[in-house]
C-alpha cells in the first residue's frame, strides 16, 4: 500500500538555494513539491518550477503565498528576512510547519519567529548542513578544552552574491565557541580589527568571491600550536538534504521551535 507523500512548499523558487530544494524534493520518495514561490518581479513567475531539471512538475512558481502555503503542509524558506516573516506569519494563520533557513536576522525577528513557534512547528537554522552541524558539536568540545591559552579566530568565505556578514553559520560557531566557555559572544566578538589583539576576544574575517558555496574554519591558535576545525561546502545539495531531514522533523510535530542539534538527535551528545 503506497503512503501519500507530505507537501512541501519551497519559498525562492527561482534562486540557487530554492533550486537545490526543489530537486531534492522531486527526487524524494516521501515528499512532493506543492508550491513554489518566489517575488512577484521574478522572471519565473508563471514557469513550472522544474523546468530547470529538464522535465515537468505541473506546479508553477507563483507569488501569492496563500494559495501556495494553503496546499502545503510545510514550507522551506531560505530568502530574506522580511519575506521569511511575512511567509511564516501566513504559516501560522494555516497551520504549516516551516523550516527557516534565512540569515541576517535581528533579535527582534528571532524573537517574532519564535512567537509563531508557540502555534506551529518551526525549525530554525543558520546551516541545515549535517556536517556543520557535527562541526558545531566538535566546537563545543575543543572550545571547552582549550579556554585557557588559545585565542580563538573564525574566517568564513562565500560567494561574491551573499548578503550578509560574517555569515549566519560563523556567527553561530562563535556563539557555541563562546556559550563554552562561559559568555557570550556579544561581549567577545570582534568585527573590526584595531591594534592588538584582546585577550578572550573571537575574531571574524569574512571574505567574498566567485562561485564559492561555503567554507569556514575556527583556529584556536596557542603557544607552540594552533587546531583548525574546518568544514567547506562544495554544493548546496548538503544544505537540501538536511532541510528534508528538518522538514519530516517539524511535521511530526504540533508546535514549537527547533534547531539542527534536535533534527539530528545531537542535543543529547556531550554537554
Amino acid at each position: 500500500m503506497s503512503v501519500a507523500r507530505r507537501r512541501v512548499a519551497v519559498a525562492g523558487a527561482s534562486g540557487r538555494m530554492g533550486q537545490a530544494l526543489i530537486e531534492a524534493v522531486a527526487a524524494s520518495a516521501d515528499l512532493e513539491l506543492a508550491a513554489a514561490l518566489d517575488l512577484a518581479t521574478s522572471p519565473a513567475i508563471g514557469s513550472d518550477a522544474t523546468a530547470f531539471l529538464g522535465r515537468p512538475s505541473g506546479v508553477v512558481v507563483s507569488a501569492d503565498a496563500r494559495a501556495a502555503l494553503a496546499r502545503s503542509e510545510v514550507l522551506i524558506d531560505f530568502t530574506r528576512p522580511e519575506g521569511t516573516l511575512a511567509h511564516l506569519a501566513l504559516c501560522r494563520e494555516l497551520g504549516v510547519a516551516a523550516v527557516v533557513g534565512t540569515t541576517g536576522l535581528s533579535p527582534a525577528q528571532k524573537a517574532e519567529i519564535a512567537a509563531h513557534a508557540e502555534h506551529i512547528a518551526i525549525v530554525m537554522a543558520p546551516n541545515m548542513s549535517v556536517g556543520v552541524n557535527v562541526v558545531l558539536k566538535l566546537l563545543d568540545v575543543a572550545a571547552r578544552a582549550l579556554a585557557e591559552g588559545f585565542d580563538v579566530e573564525i574566517v568564513e568565505t562565500h560567494h561574491r552574491m551573499k548578503v550578509d556578514a560574517p555569515s549566519g553559520t560563523a556567527l553561530k560557531m562563535g556563539e557555541v565557541v563562546a556559550a563554552a566557555q562561559g559568555t557570550t559572544l556579544d561581549a567577545v566578538a570582534a568585527f573590526d580589527r584595531n591594534g592588538e589583539r584582546k585577550k578572550g576576544g573571537i575574531g571574524f574575517a569574512a571574505l567574498r568571491g566567485g562561485d564559492i558555496v561555503g567554507d569556514h574554519t575556527v583556529l584556536f591558535a596557542g603557544s607552540g600550536e594552533r587546531i583548525e576545525i574546518t568544514h567547506r561546502a562544495t554544493s548546496r545539495a548538503t544544505y537540501a538534504e538536511g532541510s528534508l531531514r528538518a522538514a519530516r522533523f517539524v511535521l511530526r510535530r504540533k508546535s514549537g521551535l527547533f534547531g539542527m542539534e534536535q533534527v539530528l538527535g545531537l542535543a543529547t551528545i556531550g554537554g
